[in-house]
């Protein structure tokens, strides 16, 4: 009995941590934290302008079949805008899907509208991006390839 109650009493010294082994751990915690943080800090902007080009894809798909449908894409006036209501301005189209090519048109990551230009059906189909209008960091269907 008498050994019993020394091996339970030697266990309870020894059940917890030291002060020095906790700081030990709060040390390698804190420079596992100061190496990875800002590596998983940079995730979210490329996260965005990965969806940015995903949205241009798909608008781009959109437009495709408009064209397939009508013969030509809207025009710069017309705006992404006829891909979700019929156009009533000049080039009208005569065959319009009647439920729409997209059930409404994506904004950007940032909160902003994609920008649409038809220049002789040439489209350009774009997001100004993480800086904006002011920044160039536009995110366009020209350059889908590049490495952000």
């Amino acid at each position: 009995m008498k050994i019993q109650k020394k091996i339970n009493s030697s266990l309870r010294k020894r059940a917890g941590f030291t002060l020095v082994e906790v700081m030990v751990v709060v040390v390698i915690l804190g420079i596992l934290a100061a190496i990875i943080v800002p590596k998983i800090m940079s995730r979210p902007e490329q996260a965005r302008i990965v969806k940015a080009k995903q949205d241009i894809l798909a608008i781009e798909s959109a437009l495709d079949l408009y064209k397939l449908d009508n013969g030509f894409y809207p025009s710069t006036d017309q705006n992404l805008q006829a891909l979700v209501s019929k156009p009533t301005s000049s080039p009208v189209p005569s065959n319009w899907k009647s439920d729409g090519y997209i059930q409404k048109l994506p904004t950007d990551p940032w909160g902003e509208s994609y920008q649409y230009l038809n220049e002789n059906e040439k489209l350009r189909i774009f997001s100004y991006g993480p800086k904006g209008k002011e920044g160039n960091s536009e995110i366009g269907n020209w350059n889908m390839d590049d490495k952000s």
